[in-house]
């Protein structure tokens, strides 16, 4: 059966939610079906934390859309 797993983070901890995808991956034992990502950049939020671009604007975002196919029980 497909399913979709959601993982949601903010740019500035792109390593962070890496890690966290992979690891998911590896210790579910999931088949893979695709992954998708989207990066939703932030104009209203405290701008002392600068993003990946180091612009004058707060950090984007980032949500990462797995589809997997769940073991057959």
């Amino acid at each position: 059966m497909q399913q979709v797993k959601i993982f949601k983070s903010v740019e500035t901890e792109i390593t962070a939610l890496e890690a966290e995808v992979n690891a998911w991956i590896r210790d579910s034992g999931v088949s893979v079906l695709s992954i998708t990502g989207n990066i939703a950049p932030q104009s209203g939020a405290d701008s002392s934390t600068k993003g990946l671009t180091q612009s004058s604007f707060a950090p984007s975002d980032i949500v990462v859309i797995v589809l997997y196919e769940a073991a057959s029980a």
